[in-house]
């Protein structure tokens, strides 16, 4: 929720601060460069201190920033709070990920997804009460977003096991001396950029494809929301799959289904149907490709620090990066660009999947 405030935010933010639309914007920028160095800086900490810590220094970091925000009385201060709110962000993101990775046993791809899936619905409601209460009341919602942070500092952890788990022998044998253990790393880290590329790139072009092809700002905009509502319901929906089927086959048929849908999104009468599937079909990965990575590097036991990074950092890169792109061939190519990272994410797993198999054999 904390995170989806601040786009909804902008209109405020430039009458408040007097912005520019880009310097508004960097108020996601700097709670996203804080979500990296949280996940970084807590999964190198993490061996020395407890998991309930791990939480509660980022609930509180998340209350210092949404209310340093909510009160900044200039934007220098505000960018501050942001990269603060960030860093407890980063850590919530990375720790509760990998308790849950590593915490539900063959339970884990499902439990991960419902867990994800509950991240979405605070995504969905912070545009929503931002709506609400109007742009220009936005300090109200981050100081919402800050209250409820405090709350959950000292309670958040309850029922937590206060001690990292210890690696088993296997976890603490060295990787393969042909360098197994790095390339599988780095297929991890490609496959996540590539997804959280097309997630990032679907839902900031996606209106605007829309509006150049004939459909109003509307339903545009409609559409959009249905993406990221699909996506909520995609990881709700794909629970029950998880108990049945590897993450491995899921991840193929995701990516495979992503690819299709983005050709799609090609033809005009399907566009929002389109682009509604693609946001079903990426649902999963980011959930479903963490018990995958730990199964596949026991060795390894912060690699979900990297690759969670590794999404955010391609969230920051992937729409700047597709405007580029858009310049150059124009608007109708979104769904060609985007179809071409889908194809690569399907590259990337099937590689992966080979790749896993060898070296663990």
């Amino acid at each position: 929720m904390l995170q989806a405030l601040y786009g909804p935010a902008v209109p405020g933010l430039r009458a408040e601060f007097g912005l520019s639309p880009s310097g508004a914007g960097l108020g996601l920028s700097l709670h996203f460069a804080g979500g990296v160095a949280g996940v970084l800086a807590f999964n190198a900490i993490h061996s020395r201190i407890s998991n309930r810590a791990l939480l509660a220094a980022s609930y509180g970091l998340m209350a210092l920033g949404g209310a340093g925000f909510a009160l900044a009385p200039d934007w220098p201060l505000a960018l501050v709070a942001a990269f603060l709110g960030g860093l407890g962000f980063g850590g919530i993101d990375y720790g509760v990920n990998q308790l849950f990775a590593v915490g539900f046993g063959d339970r884990s791809t499902a439990m991960l997804n419902v867990l994800n899936a509950h991240f979405g619905i605070g995504a969905v409601l912070g545009p929503a009460v931002v709506a609400w209460l109007g742009p220009d009341a936005y300090a109200y919602a981050f100081g919402a977003c800050a209250v409820l942070a405090a709350v959950l500092a000292p309670l958040g952890s309850s029922g937590v096991r206060t001690r990292p788990v210890e690696p088993s022998e296997k976890q603490r044998q060295p990787g393969s001396p042909g360098g197994g253990l790095p390339r599988v790393l780095v297929g991890f880290l490609a496959l996540y950029i590539l997804n959280v590329g097309v997630e990032a790139g679907v839902g900031g072009w996606e209106p605007t494809h829309l509006e150049t092809v004939g459909y109003s700002a509307t339903v545009a905009a409609s559409a959009t929301s249905v993406y990221w509502l699909m996506m909520t319901a995609g990881r709700f929906l794909v629970v029950p799959v998880t108990l049945k089927y590897s993450p491995e086959r899921i991840l193929t048929i995701c990516a495979a289904g992503m690819t299709v849908c983005l050709l799609l999104a090609r033809v005009k009468g399907v566009a929002p149907v389109a682009y509604a599937g693609v946001g079903l079909f990426i649902a999963p990965v980011f959930p479903t490709g963490l018990p995958w990575l730990n199964r596949a590097l026991p060795q390894a036991r912060r690699a979900g620090a990297w690759v969670i990074a590794a999404s955010m950092i391609g969230g920051v890169a992937a729409p700047p990066l597709l405007g580029a792109g858009i310049e150059a061939s124009g608007i109708h190519a979104v769904p060609w660009l985007l179809t071409a990272l889908s194809a690569a994410s399907l590259a990337a797993t099937v590689w992966l999947i080979q790749l896993t198999r060898r070296f663990n054999e």
